[in-house]
This record gives structure tokens, sequence and C-alpha cells, in this order.
């Protein structure tokens, strides 16, 4: 294993890192970063710098809801004949480090219950009889790719420290890279640094109660909280504590202007909203007109309410705002990564609202009881199973001529076997598929947007997922896998551009594909929502082979129609909002409605709220 002071770049991320191990009270540091860039390599290598007995668990993505909040231990219970209960992952971090690799891929209700524990410093275990609560006051340390999804935002509000950073491709710090991997260093040197880092983060523990920060500096950080469009008061008491460990780490009593720099670049900027603009930039530069004359005073001294006096008043109120922006510019200036836009991963207003109803089925999600079922349809509920079959052992084993014999294994018959039910709270997803063809382009687009940003707004505030995809010219492209950033799927829409043919059989088809993915995850609820004239006039081919040959009308319609048929079949719901004019339709979108088995919506007509309200009681 690589250590932690054998790695070479990610120097932000190290720091961060370390500013954790002197104040856990941060929560933990999250790593957003691409696949090969080493973020996996340094948080497991974490622990090396660790003061010794701190426990590190790694979370499996696939672990069961018994194994992470904890419950009874069958084995030990039967062997014993007294119920024995068994801690789960959470609770075994407790005091340590809890670390989750491919951290987007977590399961809903796993993520539930780490939000739940890192809000309560502990475990609720009710399940099967059991009552118990389990302390789980942990750091959680979470890497992932961003190309597969984001993480819950609820989950993000509670971790202090987001470090996002681009892959090393300076060639000698790549040299260095693989001389490191394939060399071989002194075991006694890499100790000796490993145990200076350690003795560094006991001094700065040590000295963090001793570290201040005065009421100006709090009052800069928010300021620039405020101006990066960053809310919750979470992200503030997170940069207040970022700023007074660095000042720790480096054996300072007294906060800085380098820590303040430090707690915005890891805290603030990746939750940035907006970008920071300058007025002054701006506004083109202009001539001061000369001041005018002033008659000669016989006194020497003005009065103390003259206009002077107060310039001069004005000026001392104004060197706070200046500090402010100055030092919030500086931050973003020096280390925000050029596609902050795209990496942004910010929290957004809470809405009292949660998710549209919960779904039962026989995989994932809280269980909720256990039922008569087969083995192979679902996973067996141990317990309620073993109590069906206790009462008829002496029966059994008198029918199978088994009187007299050691009782070494329970006989258990098809009728005794119980089935876990559980209940998803999965949502539902939206998938958005936007005509931005050259013929939507003269008919409403904008207006379309209009409608297309109030539906992602319902679904934030219900925690729905939304996709979009676009369509226009040869094929369809995704422009949102789905996701729960209501931000990213806005920007993406505004920024949508107009055009070309309208390939609806090829959006249909990528739609399908989509719900389908999504499907595997776990997501039974999917809505379509496609905002177009329904005018197809490119055939599916051409999204292949853009040499294909241009179908006939009457094959267009049989692609649609057979895609359609396939779609409704698969149980997706499907809502049509028309953005032709009347005097230009010829009845292309109430069709298109007609063969998914879904809504029609005109949409010069239709409010907004009508197809939200429509989309929800579908």
């Amino acid at each position: 294993m690589i250590a932690f002071t054998d790695i070479v770049g990610m120097d932000l991320a190290k720091q961060a890192l370390m500013l954790l191990a002197v104040d856990p009270s941060l929560g933990g540091v999250v790593i957003p970063s691409a696949v090969g860039s080493g973020k996996s390599t340094l948080a497991r290598a974490f622990s090396g710098i660790l003061p010794e007995g701190t426990p590190f668990v790694e979370l499996p993505l696939n672990v069961t809801e018994d194994r992470l909040i904890g419950g009874v231990d069958l084995e030990a219970t039967l062997a014993s004949g007294v119920r024995v209960v068994q801690h789960g992952v959470l609770s075994k971090a407790h005091g340590g480090v809890l670390y989750v690799d491919s951290l987007s891929l977590l399961d809903s209700s796993a993520v539930s219950h780490i939000m739940d524990a890192m809000s309560r410093g502990e475990v609720l275990v009710e399940r099967e009889g059991l009552s118990e609560v389990h302390p789980a006051n942990f750091m959680l340390v979470g890497t992932y790719d961003p190309s597969d999804g984001e993480v819950r935002m609820g989950l993000l509000d509670r971790i202090g420290i987001i470090v996002p950073f681009t892959a090393q491709n300076d060639f000698r710090a790549r040299k260095k890279i693989v001389n490191t991997v394939l060399g071989k260093r002194d075991a006694e040197d890499t100790q000796d640094e490993l145990n200076m880092l350690k003795g560094l983060i006991q001094a700065a523990r040590e000295q963090l109660p001793h570290v201040s920060i005065t009421s100006e500096q709090v009052q800069a950080l928010i300021q620039t909280a405020l101006s990066l469009g960053v809310e919750g008061n979470r992200s503030d008491i997170f940069t207040v504590r970022a700023a007074l460990a660095s000042a720790a780490l480096a054996q300072r009593s007294d906060v800085e202007e380098e820590d303040m720099k430090l707690a915005i670049k890891i805290v603030l900027i990746p939750r940035a909203t907006r970008m920071p603009e300058r007025e002054a930039e701006e506004m083109p530069p202009q001539e001061e007109p000369p001041p005018p004359e002033e008659p000669e005073a016989e006194d020497e001294e003005a009065p103390a309410d003259t206009p002077d006096s107060d310039a001069e008043s004005d000026e001392e109120q104004k060197d706070t705002p200046d500090m402010i922006e100055e030092l919030m510019m500086d931050a973003i200036e020096t280390e925000l990564p050029d596609n902050i836009l795209n990496i942004s991963l910010a929290s957004k207003k809470k809405a009292k609202s949660g998710s549209r109803g919960e779904a039962l089925n026989n995989r994932r999600g809280r269980f909720v009881r256990a039922q008569p079922g087969e083995m192979r349809s679902g996973k067996v509920a141990l317990i309620p199973t073993l109590i069906s079959a206790a009462p008829w052992q002496e029966t059994r084993r008198r029918d199978k001529k088994m009187a007299g014999r050691p009782k070494t294994a329970l006989i258990i018959s098809k009728d005794d076997v119980k089935i876990k039910r559980f209940r998803d709270k999965s949502g539902t997803l939206f998938i958005f598929m936007v005509d931005a063809s050259g013929s939507m382009a003269l008919n409403r687009m904008r207006q379309a947007k209009g409608a297309v940003s109030s539906l992602l707004q319902n679904a934030y505030v219900h925690r729905d997922q939304v996709s979009l995809i676009s369509f226009r010219g040869k094929q369809a492209q995704v422009l949102l896998p789905p996701s729960q950033s209501v931000d990213r799927a806005k920007r993406e829409l505004d920024v949508l551009p107009t055009g070309g043919g309208t390939p609806l059989a090829s959006a249909l088809y990528l739609g399908w594909e989509t719900a389908k993915q999504a499907r595997t995850k776990g997501i039974s609820q999917i809505m379509f929502v496609l905002i177009t004239d329904g005018r197809g006039n490119i055939g599916l081919q051409a999204a292949f082979d853009p040499d294909a040959v241009k179908p006939s009308k009457e094959d267009l319609e049989k692609e649609i129609e057979a895609l359609s048929g396939s779609i409704c079949a698969d149980g997706i719901a499907a809502i049509v909002v028309d953005t032709q004019m009347n005097y230009l339709s010829r009845g292309e979108a109430p069709k298109l409605a007609q063969k998914l088995g879904g809504r029609y919506f005109y949409l010069p007509n239709a409010k907004a709220e009508q197809i939200v309200e429509a989309a929800l009681s579908f």
C-alpha cells in the first residue's frame, strides 16, 4: 500500500484531509475526480496519518441494511440460544473514518442511513423485535467520478470539505508518479515521514482550542459565501472551522488571510452557484470632474460635521467590503478550476415536501414486513422464517423418523419461508425530451423552456430525478443523465441551440434506453415529457449511419408507432406538450400522445402549472 507521503501531487486534497484529521467536526472530505487520478489511493492512505487505534472502515457499495446499521447475529443466536446483537458498519466506524469509494453510486437507502447517523452521532437499530442505539460519530471520506452521477445534496450538506481537482497532466509529475509506484523507497524513511505528520497533526489538535478568529474575519467569510450564492448556515460554520484548523496546523494562535483563502477554496467555491463580478471592471473608467474651487477658510480646523469628515467616515465603512471582495476574488483566481460550472456541487434550498410516494418491492429500500413467498422471489427474512418453522420441529422429526437423533439441523418447509418486503422512496424519473429542431425555433422555444423549468423545479421539491434529452439534426443527445441536480438541467436548457431536422424516433429510442438503465438501478416510476410539435422527419437509422437514405413518410410513421408501442408496453407514462401553431398543425402531436398512451397539452393554451399538475396526477 502506498503511504500518504509517497503520493505525488494532489496537494489541495492532502491539505484537506489533514485539516479533517485536526478537526473531525468538519464532518468529512469528498473528492470528485476522474478515473485514474489517484483519489482512492489517497483516501485509503489517509488512515496512515491518523492516531494509533483510529478505526478506518470501508463501506462496500452493495452493503445490506442489516450489515450497515446492525441487527441480530443469527449464527451466534442459534448457537448460544440467547439473542446476540451485531453492530453495523456505521457503528464500527465510531470515533474514526468511514470511507466510501464511488460515493455517487451508493444506494439511496444507505445514503439516508449515513445522513441520519451523521446528524445524530448514533445509529438507531429497530428491526425484527430489536430496539437499540449504537454510537456512530465518524468522519466521512468519499471519492467518486462525476461522470457516474451526482452525490445526494443532503449528504454533501453534512460534509465540510469538497476538493475538486483535475488529473495530473504535467510530464514531470506523471513521470514521478510512475517512478514512485514502480520504484522502491526506504521503509524507514517513509515511516519517519508518517510519524512526523502524525506528530504535526497531534500538535495541531492541541493548538486548535487556543486559535482565535475575529468577528471581522467571520463577517468576511459569510459575505463571501453570500457573494458566491452558497446557501445554508452549515457552510458558514464549516468555513470558519476550516480556517481555524488551518491556523492550528501552522501552529498559529490567530487566523490569517491565507487560512481564510484556503477555507474559501475547499468549502465555499465547490458549492458556488454563481460567479461574483466586480462592478468596477464592468464599468468603463470615467474622468473625475475637477473639484470646485473653495474659498479660503479663516480657520484651519474644519467643523466635525463637514462633508470632508463624512467622506472619511464613508471610506472607513468601505474598508471591510473592499477587503472581503479582494479576499474572495483572490481565492477564486488562484484555485478556481476552469470547469467550475460543470463540477459545481451547489446545495439548493431544501423544500418541506418529501418524495412523491413509496413503492413496495422485494429487493431494496427499508424493510417493513415479512410475507410468505419463494426464496428465489426475494431476500429471505431469516428470523420470521425460523419462528414459523420452530413449532413444527418435533412433528416433522417424527414424520421423517428422526426422533431420538441429535438435533443437528432445523427442518424447514416451503410454507415456512418468509420474504422481506421493502419500501423504497425512489421517487419518479422525469425524462425531458426537448425538440430543438428548426421548426421548434419558429414556434415556442422560449415558452417551452419556461414550462420545462417549472417541471424541473417541481421535480426537485419532490426529490425526483430528472434527465434531459435534446433532439435536432440527425440524432438525439443526452444532455443530462438521470440526476437530482436541477441546477445542471437548467443550465443545459438555457444554452440549448436550435435548428436542423427533427429526429423524433432517435429521441424516443434514447429515452427508452435511458428508462431501461434507470430501472436496473431500482427506479420504477418513469415519465416521458416530450416538448415537440410531433413532426419527425429524420429516421432512426440516421443516428447510426449519417449516410443513411432518408425513409419515406410512411416508414417514419411506422418507426415512431413501433417505438411508441414498445414504450407504452413497458409501462412508461408520457405527456406530449404540443408547440405547434394551430394554423400550422396537422394533429401530429395529439397522434403521438395517443400512440404513447399519454396525455396531450397544447402549450400556448396550457399554463406551466397545469402541465405540472397533470404530470403529478398521471
